[in-house]
């Protein structure tokens, strides 16, 4: 259990290091990347040359499979979004 743990840690820490999203993990995990080979591949400042990683997972699964996957959003988040943007006070307006 706490290797599964330990797992999950890492894949988050790679997550937040490497500014990735759900759909990019995936792609890593599709492409056999570990944690490890992801951190490891952040360009530093002398490599401007280099790709950063979310770009890097992005091009090489679109090179393997033909295509990027997407990260979805939820029917409940778009109707959450739209009522935000339809609750605006009338009286709160400047004008």
């Amino acid at each position: 259990m706490s290797k599964t743990k330990n797992k999950a840690d890492a894949w988050k820490e790679a997550k937040k290091r490497c500014q990735l999203n759900e759909a990019d993990i995936q792609m890593a995990k599709e492409l056999g990347m570990t944690p490890k080979s992801l951190t490891k591949n952040i360009p530093s400042k002398d490599q401007q040359w280099k790709a950063p990683v979310k770009v890097w997972v992005r091009n090489m699964y679109e090179e393997k499979f033909g295509k990027v996957l997407t990260e979805k959003t939820s029917n409940n988040q778009k109707r959450q979004d739209k009522k935000a943007i339809n609750s605006i006070e009338w009286d709160d307006l400047p004008f």
